[in-house]
């Protein structure tokens, strides 16, 4: 299919991957449109339809826009060009009946969803504002997609395109791998959710239709006595629930418990099976997978009243918040597995907390509000939303994150697209659905959660209510709120006094700060102070509003330092820097020599606050004195100089290129990165076989601190397991060597990388290599420079040749020569 380039003009502000509100019917206006069905039991706590919120402030209605007219298009332009389109237009050719010369299977089992994800964020947009030609596209889209699906309801491009070869991951047969990686469940979640999106933009069941057929397929092949088989990937959960609400068949709820009753146990933590979910304590195994699960237990417990789904989320939550939750609201610390972590374990350089991690915490900690009503769950979900998701993407709305790191060193960068590609189409789902997370309802009791710009229209039990924020919110936290309430009346209004109004960075103790503010919230209602009482987060103004009402909200944002727990070992001697709900950063780009690892900062010293209107779009910075560390007399750390330097947003940071970052600032000498003087490895000109890394990073004279460090630079031979490699060094003239010493990489629990079985040391002698005499043996220890000495030798190259452990790769930190 050949996609157009389009710039929609529609308003894309929807509630994607939350729970729907009751009053989020499909509209009117389309012959299938209907209201959505009355449920039995709900959330106790209702969000407000994205559809009723309007954004007019210079924060979040610049970043709407920009994924509105930006990021969807070339999201759909990627699609394009990566060839997902490519995969249904062919499975379509093979439903009829027509030759098919390419059967090659596509690059990922869910290559899908992609289009899936992109399609729901932009037919949001046509909830709010229709657009002609947007939902002409979106109708095309959705024809290629139904032409796809086989005749008994099955929508599975791989295996539809060559049945016999399958991508390895599908499987021989349909379902054997749904445990596994064969995503065809994965798949289906984001399907349905992009249904129902479109359907209740535009009341057609064009692609409602494909996914009910699919749900139906689904209800009749798995169950009690029938497949038993739990999901690799959740979402499905989350969809059916979606599914559910739109339609009112039960059976698509029933089946959404089934998928999480049937999970484990013996299974592995990777996806959350191995223990029964309601057994559960701890946040384990792929962070996107687990919080899709934990977002789809809440929707069930929510609708059903399963109280042990409850009490197993507030366990895994108080283990996420308090020991496993980034100072950004990123989780996932581990690139293997694109993991949770063991508890306290936070790397800096390392950190993956991955976008879509990011995203799916913000869906988790939504519902947990809305089944228990405590401003905390919006204290992590804000500290996310402002910082570790909306860094996935760059301000231009063209380049993405996946992982989202505490430092840098500069080896990270934005890129338009990914192989695999979740979290571009996640963000351009998402940003369209922020407005959806400001306020939420029950009873008469109207709860205002986030702070931002614009207008929003609420249906209490007895009047509806329109309230209108004006506040340059998150850089000043004066709030005026104006109410108007389309009668008189008495009805109660809770405004959430976030934790870092109240000295509480986050709600557990896994961050403090180092000092306590005397500037505290205030509240005026027409003028007249009101007793500041915050009870689970909020302050409750029960009283008679009349139209034009105004509240006067300010909450003081003074600079705050952070220390983490002290079992998160690397933070320790480091602070961060925090103001209102944004945590800061130092980036090269503000550095006269383009470095900043090699900074450290008084935690007394002072700090001033700034708005720059010229730089990133328009940000308050921070600006406060650093000594710079150097090397000197005998190659001893010490200051070297004292600089102004400035802080930014963490958001933000590499939108002026790669560069070096930090978050966690150190307060000690010895903590900061410095290269040591040159030695006669760093003067050398280093290759290796094929590998990954840059050879030359094994002389960047930079102290591993552990066989574990993946701090600085290194080099590596993964994916190649057990396999002979080498690394050669060269010199400008002939040089005298006598030793060499080798630190070797192990990322035994994180990798595949182990200390070689055996390695040794050849120099040039002429046209020949020939092995060092008399070494005295070639060490492979962990966490230390393995030593070999040998007789002297005058050569202009050496050359260690490595020899792998069967079934494992292998790596250098560093090397040293003398």
């Amino acid at each position: 299919m050949r996609t157009q380039r389009f710039l929609p003009t529609v308003m894309t502000m929807a509630l994607c991957g939350a729970p729907l509100a009751a009053s989020d019917a499909p509209p009117a206006g389309g012959s299938a449109a209907r209201p959505a069905p009355a449920l039995e039991q709900d959330y106790p706590y209702q969000p407000v339809p994205f559809t009723e919120v309007r954004f007019d402030d210079g924060f979040w209605a610049p970043r709407v826009e920009i994924n509105r007219t930006v990021t969807i298009p070339h999201a759909f332009e990627q699609c394009e060009t990566s060839r997902r389109f490519y995969h249904f237009e062919r499975a379509a050719k093979v439903l009829r009946g027509e030759p098919l010369e390419d059967r090659s299977p596509p690059g990922l089992t869910f290559d899908d969803t992609d289009p899936y994800k992109v399609l729901e964020g932009a037919a949001f947009g046509l909830a709010v504002e229709y657009d002609a030609e947007m939902d002409a596209y979106l109708d095309k889209v959705i024809e290629l997609i139904a032409s796809a699906q086989e005749p008994d309801g099955y929508l599975f491009t791989t295996r539809t395109i060559n049945p016999e070869e399958p991508h390895e991951w599908a499987g021989p047969e349909r379902w054997i791998y749904v445990k596994r990686l064969s995503h065809e469940l994965y798949n289906m979640g984001h399907l349905y959710e992009a249904a129902v999106a479109h359907y209740q933009a535009t009341g057609k069941r064009s692609l409602l239709d494909v996914a009910v057929k699919n749900a139906e397929l689904l209800c009749e092949t798995f169950g009690p006595g029938k497949n038993e088989d739990a999901p690799g990937h959740q979402i499905i959960e989350m969809a059916l629930v979606r599914l559910y609400r739109a339609s009112g068949e039960r059976r698509y709820l029933d089946l959404a418990k089934f998928f999480l009753d049937t999970r484990g146990p013996g299974d592995g933590e990777y996806s959350q099976a191995h223990k029964k979910v309601v057994d559960q304590n701890e946040a384990v195994g792929h962070a996107v997978r687990a919080t899709y699960m934990y977002s789809g237990m809440a929707d069930v417990a929510a609708l059903t009243g399963d109280t042990a789904y409850i009490d197993a989320m507030d366990r895994i939550w108080d283990n996420m918040a308090s020991k496993k939750l980034y100072i950004t609201g990123g989780i996932g610390a581990t690139a293997s597995g694109e993991a949770f972590g063991p508890n306290y374990v936070l790397p800096n350089m390392t950190a993956y907390a991955e976008t879509c991690a990011a995203i799916g915490n913000v869906y988790w900690n939504h519902r947990m509000f809305l089944l228990h009503g405590d401003g905390k769950y919006i204290d992590v979900m804000e500290r996310a939303l402002y910082n570790g998701l909306i860094s996935g993407v760059s301000l231009d709305g063209t380049r993405f994150f996946y992982p989202n790191p505490l430092e840098s060193r500069g080896q990270h960068e934005r890129s338009p697209w990914f192989g695999c590609a979740c979290c571009p189409g996640n963000v351009a789902r998402f940003l369209a659905s922020v407005p959806g997370y400001v306020y939420a309802k029950r009873g008469d009791a109207l709860y205002v959660n986030l702070y931002v710009g614009g207008t929003g229209s609420v249906e209490l039990d007895d009047t509806a209510v329109q309230v209108q924020q004006e506040t340059n919110y998150p850089w000043d936290g004066r709030v005026t709120m104006t109410v108007n309430p389309e009668q008189a009346g008495t009805f109660t209004l809770c405004l959430r006094i976030p934790g870092w109004a109240r000295n509480q960075p986050v709600p557990t103790d896994l961050y403090h700060y180092l000092d306590t503010s005397d500037a505290q919230p205030t509240i005026e209602v027409n003028g007249e102070a009101l007793a500041l009482e915050v009870v689970d987060g909020y302050v409750r103004i029960a009283r008679r509003w009349e139209a034009g009402d105004r509240i006067e909200l300010n909450l003081p944002m003074p600079v705050r330092r952070v220390v983490a727990h002290e079992n998160v070992a690397a933070t320790r001697n480091r602070i961060s820097l925090e103001r209102g709900p944004i945590v800061y950063c130092i980036e090269g780009a503000d550095s006269p020599t383009g470095e900043v690892r090699n900074m450290i900062v008084d935690p007394e010293a002072p700090v001033t606050t700034e708005f720059r209107s010229d730089l990133l779009g328009g940000v308050e910075v921070l600006k406060f004195p650093v000594s710079v560390i150097g090397r000197g007399d005998e190659d001893r750390r010490g200051v070297e100089s004292e600089v102004e330097m400035t802080a930014i947003p963490y958001s933000v940071w590499c939108n002026r290129g790669p560069n070096e970052m930090v978050v966690w600032l150190p307060t000690r000498i010895e903590d900061a990165v410095v290269a040591a003087r040159p030695t006669i490895a760093s003067e050398s000109r280093v290759t290796a076989s094929p590998g990954t890394g840059r050879p030359a990073s094994v002389v960047s004279r930079l102290e591993p601190r552990s066989s574990q460090d993946k701090e600085n630079d290194f080099y590596h031979w993964w994916p190649r397991k057990g396999t002979s490699e080498w690394m050669q060094f060269e010199f400008d003239d002939p040089t005298d060597l006598s030793a060499i010493e080798v630190y070797w990489l192990d990322d035994t629990g994180s990798g595949a990388c182990r200390v070689p079985q055996s390695w040794r040391l050849l120099y040039r002698d002429g046209d020949e290599w020939k092995p060092v005499a008399d070494s005295n043996g070639y060490a492979t220890e962990k966490d230390m420079y393995n030593r070999t000495a040998f007789t002297g030798v005058t050569t202009r190259a050496v050359r260690i040749e490595v020899q792998m452990q069967p079934n494992w790769s292998a790596g250098v930190l560093q090397v040293r020569f003398d």
